[in-house]
């Protein structure tokens, strides 16, 4: 009989939202763009009023980690399966601000029409209708008084019975009494386990990667600063296809915009170039591989969370250094010479639009590798050639698009014991990029091909846009810094 792998327990509303403003329960989406439409927080309410039930949590505890003094602290829960939900509770019933697509700080109030027992998203129409009260907020406020709320209603709607709409206000209060299921998965689940878990469960709903995982546990980490270092990920993402938006992180999130990610970013404000517009997921990808030398997302989690692979267990040093590694790896994405030369490479090997660029996965290994030379020590000449080479061949071969991860790991352990400096100069008894060609047949076969007819077009030296006369597009990227 199979061991069952998770616990079922009901909670009273209010003893969720107790426990996610004590971070007992991290909700990371709190700090990212909230995707639903005030309709739908509206309509939660309603089937709460109404009695309905409105589905199930799921949490995943993290570890216990083994302190630095040798003592043992629990896991914090995550919340992977219900942020929507939550997030709209918090928002409508305790007045939190969120953030909408724009990256904008906004209240979603809800209206209640206490004599129609009707919610509705409150607009101006409703602000001045005295049959409303426009935000339902104000009755879960600790300082809210029932009857004064109800007496001051009955004045401003003359003919109203006092005690129906305290009634009726009263059964809207208690809907923080309503009790919604958490299912816990054991601590000891790893990553592909609990995505698993989470997409039979959820198969209506959106996919959960890795990566949410990973950016959900960055993001819940308040001792090693990781909510500063997941809002330095999405906010280069964002600036990246839309630079104007420096200017609002400026006002509207002062302690960011005081961190020391935010000047490495000012850069992006003067950029108009989509040649590579990275997401998270890119992100992720590119800083964890560069710099711990693995390619598997699910051990960034882990290490995250302290894991120790060889004895098995959490220890807090190891969680500590890997935030410090990471932030090494965020910041050395977002450098602005390095990002310059990574797309003037692509440019170089013929790759001069977005709509040239086979696959975003391959950018990703080509900047993980130009990293890694750049931290090597690799002559720029040299590793310059170098990317282009191993990109133009991951995408002759189509790479990165089967199993990124599996590749992405296995060519990064490859290259980090070879060496950059090895593939360069081609001194391997098979083709250094074997595994890459597809087998000892074909490698041999497009090896040929590399080395007669496409390196020698790639490693060319060329001639200037001066000399040429010619102009790269989009130049605020093409310029590069030394």
């Amino acid at each position: 009989m199979a061991t069952q792998r998770y616990s079922v327990a009901p909670h009273p509303i209010e003893t969720l939202l107790t426990w996610v403003k004590s971070k007992e329960i991290a909700i990371p989406e709190i700090q990212r763009p909230f995707v639903w439409e005030a309709t739908k927080v509206r309509n939660l309410l309603d089937s709460l009023y109404q009695g309905y039930p409105v589905g199930y949590l799921i949490a995943w505890r993290n570890p216990t980690v083994r302190l630095k003094d040798g003592t043992s602290s629990a896991g914090k829960r995550i919340l992977i399966d219900g942020q929507q939900r939550v997030t709209a509770l918090m928002a409508s019933l305790l007045g939190e601000e969120v953030l909408n697509e724009d990256y904008e700080v906004v209240r979603i109030r809800i209206a209640f029409h206490p004599i129609e027992e009707r919610f509705e998203v409150a607009n101006p129409a409703i602000r001045k209708d005295a049959a409303w009260l426009p935000d339902v907020a104000e009755l879960f406020a600790p300082d809210a008084k029932l009857l004064q709320v109800t007496r001051a209603y009955v004045r401003a709607n003359p003919g109203v019975d006092e005690d129906a709409v305290f009634a009726t206000l009263e059964k809207l209060r208690k809907i923080i009494n309503n009790h919604v299921g958490i299912i816990e998965l054991a601590e000891d689940l790893d990553i592909e386990t609990v995505t698993e878990i989470f997409i039979r469960v959820n198969s209506a709903g959106s996919q959960l990667s890795q990566a949410d995982f990973a950016m959900s546990k960055i993001a819940a980490n308040d001792t090693y600063h990781g909510n500063l270092l997941r809002k330095a990920i999405d906010y280069f993402c964002h600036l990246a296809v839309a630079p104007e938006f420096l200017s609002r992180i400026e006002k509207a999130d002062k302690s960011f915009a005081e961190s020391e990610f935010f000047p490495q970013m000012r850069w992006l404000k003067d950029v108009n170039d989509d040649i590579y517009d990275p997401s998270y997921t890119d992100m992720l990808r590119v800083a964890f591989a560069s710099e711990f030398r693995r390619g598997k997302l699910q051990d960034l989690v882990a290490l995250l969370s302290g894991r120790n692979f060889e004895t098995k267990q959490y220890e807090e040093a190891i969680a500590e250094s890997s935030f410090g590694r990471l932030k090494k790896g965020v910041l050395a994405f977002v450098n602005k010479t390095h990002f310059d030369r990574i797309t003037m490479i692509l440019r170089s090997a013929g790759f001069v639009t977005r709509d040239l660029i086979g696959g975003q996965n391959a950018v990703n290994f080509a900047y993980i590798m130009y990293l890694r030379g750049r931290l090597e020590g690799v002559p720029a000449a040299d590793l310059e050639r170098l990317v282009r080479r191993w990109y133009a061949m991951s995408i002759l071969r189509g790479r990165y698009t089967g199993s990124p991860e599996t590749a992405f790991d296995f060519d990064i352990r490859q290259i980090d014991a070879r060496g950059p400096g090895r593939l360069l100069r081609g001194d391997d008894p098979e083709p250094a990029n074997a595994e890459l060609l597809g087998g000892p047949a074909a490698a041999r076969a497009q090896h040929a091909f590399l080395q007669q007819s496409l390196l020698p077009r790639l490693t060319r030296p060329r001639r200037s846009s001066s000399a040429t006369g010619g102009s790269c597009p989009r130049t605020s990227r093409c310029r590069t810094s030394s």
